[in-house]
């Protein structure tokens, strides 16, 4: 659902006064999906956390999100801030709930839909139909095969629009959307939030009363149960740990203009002390 949006593998070091403190503490593996913006932001945020407060090295470990589930299982990873859960990862739940434990949702509002700017009056999948003329007979998609896209599909058959849908891919689309907004014009576009577009523009998700693309969903911390001896207080910090729209947002849009994500992550930790003391209490 989410795409590659230029983002690069991150290994947090440890340095400066950190590195003393951090020598005597275990190493913390943590797997995230490195095509995924949000679990490469909220990874990166954690991490940093973890290591300059916490004082414990860190290591991402860039897997596919079946890896991932499976590598928590095992072990082999201590935990993944990028579960989603209960519909998009309900398979590995099901395979490895007995193995690991969710200890708090670290995202909580994520969805997929059909995505338009604040300003245009259509409040529903069905106005599309009756302002198509506006939209220019058209959605603005991803790419074809991208699970929001065979949803929306469903969706036009399911609300009996004439639209097209047009395949592109993510930075199509933001281009699209961003061209779109500039000139105040009415433009419809496959999404799902958290994304770094909610960060840039004003945006609302048209309403699915049929429940097309299904209920919200959220995003849970998992771990190995081993974690809550080998860092009890890690353990602690991921079940207080949760943040919103326009936090994560900043970071991924931060990332979308070029910086890098163990960078961004830093930046935005030292800006929000306040925020951070609140998960660490």
């Amino acid at each position: 659902m989410r795409r590659l949006l230029g983002l690069t593998t991150v290994a947090l070091a440890v340095l400066g006064a950190n590195a003393a403190f951090a020598a005597d503490k275990p190493e913390i593996k943590i797997g995230y999906v490195e095509g995924w913006a949000d679990s490469v932001a909220t990874t990166n945020v954690a991490a940093n956390i973890i290591q300059t407060k916490l004082g414990y090295p860190v290591k991402l470990v860039p897997v596919a999100a079946g890896i991932m589930w499976g590598g928590v299982a095992k072990g082999d990873l201590d935990a993944t801030l990028s579960a989603w859960l209960p519909v998009t990862h309900e398979a590995y739940y099901k395979q490895y709930k007995d193995k690991v434990t969710v200890v708090g949702t670290n995202y909580d509002g994520a969805k997929i839909g059909l995505i338009v700017p604040a300003y245009v009056t259509a409040k529903t999948i069905a106005d599309l139909e009756t302002q198509k003329d506006a939209f220019g007979n058209r959605i603005v998609g991803i790419d074809a095969g991208a699970g929001v896209m065979k949803t929306t599909e469903q969706a036009i058959k399911s609300y009996n629009l004439s639209l097209k849908l047009m395949p592109s891919s993510g930075p199509g689309m933001m281009a699209e959307l961003s061209r779109s907004v500039a000139a105040q014009k009415a433009v419809a576009v496959t999404g799902w939030i958290p994304h770094y577009m909610f960060a840039k523009f004003k945006l609302k998700f048209l309403e699915d009363p049929k429940k097309v693309y299904g209920d919200d969903e959220h995003v849970d911390s998992v771990i190995n149960p081993s974690l809550e001896k080998k860092a009890p207080d890690v353990v602690a910090f991921l079940k207080k740990f949760q943040w919103k729209g326009p936090e994560i947002g900043g970071v991924m849009l931060a990332v979308e203009n070029g910086e890098k994500p163990a960078p961004a992550a830093e930046k935005w930790v030292k800006d929000h002390q306040a925020r951070v003391g609140e998960w660490l209490k």
